[in-house]
């Protein structure tokens, strides 16, 4: 193989791993929408609540959209219709902070709460119908998270 061959091969579609996450994601958010679509929600929805049903069982020091936008790594412009929704939705409540009001708390409403439990069987079904090891799905999900890291680290 001569190194002009190698540089061509590196410029294959097949052979970037930007791609592979891409179309990756992509399916993996098609999979999801049949359950999505049972809880109401979207995909940018669904990520929000699993974090503010993370904090209700173990708070932040503060609850915010700041906080949140943080963990998702969204920024406020994506956040804050999404919020909206969820709040028109019933499941998410807006409040200004008490000790700064620019910044807005979040909590959960009841519905919030609830629709938590529903979450799980779906989710089961889910990952039965998929049909992939639950082990590799975990190695994968570490490896991802890694290489989350070292890109976040350098950019």
């Amino acid at each position: 193989m001569t190194a002009s061959h190698d540089l061509e091969a590196q410029l294959l579609l097949d052979n970037q791993l930007c791609f592979k996450l891409y179309a990756a994601s992509r399916a993996v958010i098609r999979a999801y929408k049949p359950m999505l679509d049972e809880l109401g929600l979207t995909y940018p929805q669904y990520l929000a609540m699993l974090v503010l049903w993370e904090w209700q069982a173990s708070p932040p020091e503060q609850a915010t959209v700041k906080a949140l936008g943080e963990r998702l790594m969204l920024d406020s412009g994506t956040l804050t219709p999404l919020l909206k929704r969820l709040e028109q939705l019933g499941l998410v409540q807006r409040r200004r902070s008490s000790a700064d009001e620019r910044e807005l708390c979040l909590a959960l409403s009841a519905a919030g709460l609830a629709l938590r439990d529903r979450v799980l069987p779906l989710k089961q079904r889910l990952l039965c119908e998929s049909g992939v090891d639950v082990n590799e799905l975990e190695g994968l999900r570490e490896s991802l998270g890694q290489l989350l890291a070292l890109v976040r680290a350098h950019s």
